[in-house]
């Protein structure tokens, strides 16, 4: 994060009371305004006052049954509370309603299939992400878990690769690919990536850590 983007972050943490009360205000001048509901419920979020998010996002849908990005952003909700079956629902609806809209949906349903165990599905709503949008760095990251844990080395690899090409700095980006290369056999650039993890601080399997020396002994 550079250094205006920094301070903003941290002003509007600073003023998230005001900018609250602000919000509540123009809500109720204008009680069908779903951008004023929409931007309500973010700060909400932001503020930790989750009960009052859902209520704020839930009075968009309900203002507008094709509002694509408060579903998604609800739908975030109730995944962060273990509601999977609630978000999937969501997330479903953000895609039929506005469809070339749907990269962030598709990308949240691979995280809800994963976490139902089924990496199949996860897969294909990974790679729908991507289809509508190929520069999410982090969908790259997921899908590759996926593909690892599958033992699809060959794409995992592909997927890994193109994580660490739009983001470059990211560790976990950069481990990902080490264990794909360790796969593919390629021990000697998987103990580089890793090491390049370790330098972005990711705290590194120490049991993967050994075999690849193990490996390159």
């Amino acid at each position: 994060m550079d250094q205006e983007n920094k301070k903003n972050t941290e002003q509007l943490t600073e003023d998230l009371p005001s900018v609250i009360a602000e919000m509540e205000k123009k809500c109720k001048q204008a009680p069908d305004n779903v951008v004023a509901f929409h931007h309500l419920g973010l700060v909400y979020m932001k503020a930790g006052r989750i009960d009052d998010a859902i209520k704020s996002l839930e009075r968009c849908i309900e203002i507008d049954d094709q509002a694509n990005q408060p579903m998604i952003n609800l739908g975030a909700i109730y995944f962060g509370q273990g509601k999977l079956d609630k978000a999937q629902e969501l997330n479903e609806r953000a895609i039929e309603v506005q469809p070339d809209l749907s990269a962030q949906a598709y990308a949240n349903l691979g995280l809800i299939w994963q976490h139902k165990n089924d990496p199949d599905k996860a897969i294909a709503s990974y790679e729908k992400a991507i289809q509508y949008d190929p520069r999410l760095a982090t969908v790259w990251m997921n899908l590759t878990s996926v593909l690892t844990m599958k033992g699809e080395d060959e794409r995992a690899l592909k997927a890994a690769r193109k994580a660490t090409e739009l983001e470059p700095d990211s560790a976990l980006a950069h481990n990902n690919l080490s264990v794909a290369l360790f796969f593919s056999g390629d021990y000697g650039t998987a103990k580089n990536h890793m090491e390049k993890a370790k330098e972005l601080g990711y705290s590194v399997d120490p049991n993967f850590q050994a075999g690849l020396e193990e490996k390159l002994s």
